[in-house]
């Protein structure tokens, strides 16, 4: 058994622990307030920017041929890229920290699997430490990695990353750029997703049935012409796929965070209360045995 002083340590140690991740549980829901407040001040813009973007890709059907439009090996459609007759590209997002539960091995053994089925090899880009060290660390085929990315994420890392990403898809180094992240759905569920973002599929910005942008059917005057648009925007639109998953990523990154570090100030307060409850019987053992000895001994000198 263990001494009461050994015991007095440990529930010091866990007490201190325990401060540590009360912190921590307050830092990460503060942090993801203000995700939350990024994700819910882009959803308006991320709707707009689909709708104009549809409505352009309907218009100007048959006249633009861009190459974000395009796979490198296949037809407007993207079906060479989705058979794997090409290199593909996977942006692996994960976080710069650990201490957030099973949210980076989630999303490396999804990526893992899914790099896996590509017939035609693929290379990581791995955006965050976690991936980064993980997959160099296994000798995966890596382009490079962004590190500390979520140190300071803005609008302009999205356009960093989207320019880089689109000029290797355009000059035929990947047939199709996929990322794999966590997105966030609630502050204790996230869902690790498997997205598509190059090429753009035509039927992703026109709809199955052709008709552009749904019910809304009016016609428009633009100037420039609609293609000249279109060749303006889907820039734009990359841009900000890249930027929306940053942002889930990074608000799922925090909530993982805050549940994992709720969890763990819970399990040392009960640990606390069983070394307590330990060390309180052994203090009394420790007491009755001393109490024992000095009756007997009274007893032994009165006889």
């Amino acid at each position: 058994m263990a001494s009461l002083i050994d015991l007095r340590r440990r529930i010091r140690t866990v007490k201190n622990t325990q401060q540590i991740t009360k912190a921590m549980k307050m830092v990460a829901a503060a942090k993801l307030r203000r995700a939350q407040d990024q994700i819910l001040a882009t959803r308006p813009y991320a709707l707009e920017l689909r709708k104009v973007t549809e409505h352009l890709a309907a218009v100007a059907a048959g006249e633009v041929e861009h190459p974000l439009l395009t796979p490198a090996g296949g037809g407007e459609d993207g079906q060479a890229a989705e058979a794997g007759s090409g290199k593909t590209l996977v942006l692996v997002v994960t976080g710069d920290k650990g201490l957030c539960g099973a949210f980076n091995a989630h999303v490396q053994r999804r990526a893992e699997q899914e790099m896996a089925t590509l017939n035609g090899g693929g290379e990581i880009l791995a955006l965050g430490n976690r991936g980064a060290d993980f997959f160099t660390h296994r000798g995966a085929s890596m382009r490079g990695a962004r590190r500390d990315l979520f140190k300071d994420l803005s609008y302009a890392t999205a356009q960093d990353l989207a320019a880089e990403v689109s000029k290797a898809f355009s000059d035929g180094e990947y047939d199709a750029v996929y990322a794999v992240y966590n997105e966030f759905i609630s502050v204790l569920s996230q869902r690790v997703s498997w997205e598509r973002l190059l090429p753009i599929a035509r039927e992703d910005v026109v709809g199955e049935d052709g008709g552009g942008a749904g019910e809304d059917h009016r016609d428009y005057l633009y100037e420039p012409s609609e293609a000249e648009i279109l060749n303006d925007l889907l820039p734009r639109f990359v841009t900000f796929q890249i930027y929306r998953v940053l942002l889930e990523s990074q608000a799922a990154e925090h909530a993982a965070r805050m549940t994992a570090m709720d969890s763990a100030t819970k399990n040392a307060g009960e640990l606390i209360d069983t070394l307590t409850l330990q060390y309180n019987r052994s203090r009394q053992a420790e007491i009755t045995t001393e109490l024992i000895e000095v009756v007997s001994g009274a007893n032994a000198l009165e006889g």
